[in-house]
């Protein structure tokens, strides 16, 4: 779907699923696809013993990634301008997350249509895991 400026309004929200269940796997294929081997996201004993930390806890990046989704499916990838995120709480293995966008502002600069969306992910729990905001170019 790519939404048009004449099909949202100001205080519209859009809600997916991003992930349920997130899988350690996941974490590893994400360690081996991004080169981010720190052990906070690879190594339990690390996590408990020298971090305090009840075990591994998902990549920021891959957060914001599955986050950025949202966007990307409303608007289309090529639309994006400006993308920018705020972690707030670890993301854990066996955890749901849900993704929020709510249309903030429909404007026009520089002679594009543009559309700034304020981001939310919340797990299964409803705990706020990430904000943010992107901009989109998008068409009347």
């Amino acid at each position: 779907m790519t939404l048009k400026a004449s099909e949202i309004s100001v205080g519209d929200t859009f809600e997916e699923v991003l992930v349920e269940d997130l899988k350690r796997t996941q974490l590893v294929m994400y360690a081996g696809a991004s080169g981010d081997y720190n052990p906070l996201h690879t190594d339990d004993l690390y996590c408990r013993e020298a971090a305090g930390y009840p075990g591994v806890f998902a990549h920021g990046m891959l957060t914001m990634g599955m986050t950025g989704r949202v966007v990307t499916n409303l608007f289309g990838p090529e639309s994006i301008k400006k993308y920018g995120v705020r972690f707030t709480n670890q993301v854990w293995p066996g955890d749901d997350l849900s993704g929020k966008a709510e249309i903030e502002a429909i404007r026009e600069e520089g002679g594009e249509m543009l559309v700034d969306v304020k981001l939310t992910t919340t797990n299964q729990n409803g705990d706020v895991v990430v904000t943010g905001a992107a901009t989109a170019r998008v068409d009347p």
